[in-house]
């Protein structure tokens, strides 16, 4: 192709992919005027889902730094902003805002234990499962925020939505996630393009050649884990106020980690719209599945992750690029012919 072409195919799949993001956002706006409460729930979890897999796509899927302890972040944000707002009645909001340098201080340790002394690959993988199961055992005996037996934010009535204390019926708390999605987008959106998103990319694809062409690998890995975890961190915020209890078993549990992976993996790995992707197909389908079983009287324990592991199979087999790079050929979306 000549570089004219190149730059119409460019241009032309520029335009859809705007054409499709307003669409996709006037979609999300005009929700709760016709979902019910049950489908309002699960758009709740869907971008829940989005928004951690695309704060995990920052370290992994532009970086290339598996973590399979992400819930690590997501719960010291839950603990940080639920004990702050029980025990002296700050809201989640500053609650977030001592929750980022908690978790990016926990994602820094980590980073800087792994990347100093060369842990890498599963080795590093499997230091932040370590690190998550540190703290679900120290929440676990932690009398300060009631250990096992769980912590539990007040949940007062009110006449109105109280958005400043995260108070009031799910349609505030689903337009609260669907901003915080569409800002983790367009964050990634700048990240991925400015120079250290093409610093990370190179030293996801050679370590080593990257660092040999003058890639300071050590600051940019640190920084991509830091903005992670801070990231990540909003999510806790938003599950304890919207779930109202905290339980280390729960919290931190590395189930919570596969499920914030699960979206990007399906959707696709170091893209932009694979989260959120991902994120519609899995729990839009998993949500089916149980609506399914629940109409022929079913109850099938672990149904659930069997559903999750057989996703993942066709996913790898069929399309281990996962499902949105070819779905964007198909529709004219990507800048490559289909």
């Amino acid at each position: 192709m000549s570089a004219i072409s190149i730059a119409r195919v460019a241009g032309g799949a520029s335009r859809r992919i705007l054409v499709l993001l307003a669409l996709l956002l006037a979609v999300l706006l005009a929700a709760p005027w016709i979902a019910n409460d049950y489908l309002l729930t699960v758009l709740i979890v869907i971008l829940y889902s989005a928004f951690t897999g695309q704060a995990w796509n920052i370290m992994m899927g532009f970086a290339g730094q598996l973590s399979l302890g992400h819930a690590l972040y997501a719960g010291l944000g839950a603990y940080v902003s639920a004990v702050l707002f029980v025990d002296f009645g700050i809201g989640p909001w500053i609650g977030f805002l001592a929750a980022v340098p908690v978790a990016a201080a926990s994602g820094a340790i980590i980073g800087f234990l792994a990347f100093r002394f060369g842990v890498a690959g599963v080795y590093f993988a499997i230091l932040t499962i370590a690190f998550a199961e540190f703290a679900r055992i120290g929440f676990d005996h932690l009398a300060a925020v009631d250990a096992s037996a769980g912590l539990f934010l007040p949940v007062r009535q009110v006449a109105h939505n109280d958005v400043w204390h995260l108070r009031g019926d799910p349609t505030m708390f689903y337009y609260v996630i669907l901003a915080a999605t569409v800002v983790a987008f367009i964050l990634c959106r700048l990240l991925l393009e400015s120079r250290i998103g093409y610093f990370w990319r190179a030293i996801r694809e050679d370590e080593e050649a990257a660092r040999a062409a003058g890639v300071a690998t050590f600051r940019c890995k640190m920084v991509a884990v830091m903005i992670s975890a801070s990231l990540t961190s909003f999510a806790g915020v938003f599950y304890a106020f919207f779930y109202n209890n905290l339980f280390p078993e729960q919290v931190f549990n590395i189930g919570r980690s596969i499920e914030m992976i699960l979206g990007p993996v399906i959707g696709g790995i170091g893209t932009l719209f694979g989260p959120i992707l991902g994120a519609f197909v899995l729990t839009g389908l998993a949500e089916s599945l149980n609506t399914a079983m629940a109409a022929f009287g079913l109850d099938m324990p672990g149904a659930k992750q069997v559903f999750y592991g057989a996703c993942l199979l066709v996913v790898i087999v069929a399309l281990p690029q996962g499902v949105w790079p070819p779905l964007a050929r198909r529709l004219g979306l990507s800048k490559d012919k289909p």
